[in-house]
């Protein structure tokens, strides 16, 4: 930017837009003499018809958005935190993680059913193997199918023949405004980052790091850290799901997370509480916890097991 003219990179999808205004509409309220140009940005991860899990890496929505930032074709990009790689080109930094949404996963429904009061031999539709694995243990009458697609094309196909429901994380929905039955899924493992936005920009940009510094939600920043932590050292990502959840409270913080394998059998569950200024020695406490309990086996099964899901 030319000092007060911010170009921002974003998928081009209605809730990535969503997002990105909520952003704007903050950075005005920063700097009320800014300019703030939206540039959607294509990735290869929107055109690619396949399962989330059958895309190789984590990043695959990002890595094109990222890299229009250290090029300098953009200023920033908003990224939804759970899909963000630990691992970030090095010019770029995490510049600010905004106050977090509600982290939990919903069911919807056309009549808004709950999980219980489903009908046996209901089709419940999701992207993410963490939240199918999840719905089959609490229903194992229930069939769950891989469904792809953004929020407003999964939500069409809720009709009650194709499927009885699906399930969408509850920021995704409040972001999009949408009025929808949404029943909560008490007991649900959401995945690490959900919920939270992940505000990426150039490292040299300091006057831009400081603006975004103001915007930065420090309680929401520890969670990210505790639940990006664990899952890197539990080593997840699209293909092995592991879910997480921090609460920062105002001295302490609590980490709960758990694993599961392919068929929802068998599962490691931790929940630890520690100093809210050291996530990731938490979550390094929670993990190693987690790797006693076979969580590594069970990664290991999942990479064996996967033909099963979309079956």
């Amino acid at each position: 930017g030319d000092g007060l003219t911010y170009a921002i990179g974003t998928r081009g999808s209605r809730l990535s837009l969503a997002q990105t205004g909520w952003v704007v509409e903050r950075l005005r309220e920063l700097l009320p003499d800014g300019e703030f140009r939206v540039v959607p940005i294509k990735t290869s991860g929107d055109g690619d018809p396949r399962p989330l899990f059958a895309m190789n890496q984590k990043g695959i929505f990002e890595r094109e958005i990222d890299a229009a930032v250290a090029r300098g074709d953009v200023d920033l990009a908003v990224h939804s935190l759970k899909d963000v790689p630990s691992a970030i080109p090095g010019s770029l930094t995490l510049a600010c993680v905004p106050k977090r949404e509600d982290p939990g996963d919903v069911l919807i429904t056309r009549d808004g059913s709950t999980l219980e009061s489903l009908r046996a031999g209901s089709v419940v539709g999701t992207s993410s193997l963490r939240r199918a694995v999840q719905v089959r243990r609490a229903r194992p009458d229930i069939r769950v199918r891989s469904i792809r697609g953004n929020v407003e094309t999964r939500l069409a196909k809720v009709d009650g023949v194709r499927y009885g429901g699906v399930v969408l994380a509850r920021a995704g929905i409040s972001r999009l405004r949408l009025d929808v039955p949404c029943a909560p899924l008490p007991g649900f493992v959401p995945s690490p980052g959900q919920g939270s936005l992940a505000i990426v920009c150039r490292k040299a940009d300091s006057g831009l790091i400081a603006l975004l510094g103001r915007m930065e939600d420090a309680g929401s920043r520890l969670e990210a850290e505790a639940e990006m932590e664990l899952s890197a050292r539990v080593g997840s990502g699209c293909r092995f799901p592991v879910g997480a959840l921090a609460r920062a409270g105002s001295s302490s913080m609590t980490l709960s997370a758990a694993a599961f394998s392919v068929d929802g059998r068998r599962s490691a569950a931790s929940s630890m509480s520690g100093d809210r200024g050291k996530p990731r020695e938490l979550a390094g406490r929670v993990a190693r916890d987690l790797l006693r309990q076979g969580a590594g086996d069970l990664a290991a099964g999942w990479r064996a097991g996967l033909e099963e899901w979309n079956g």
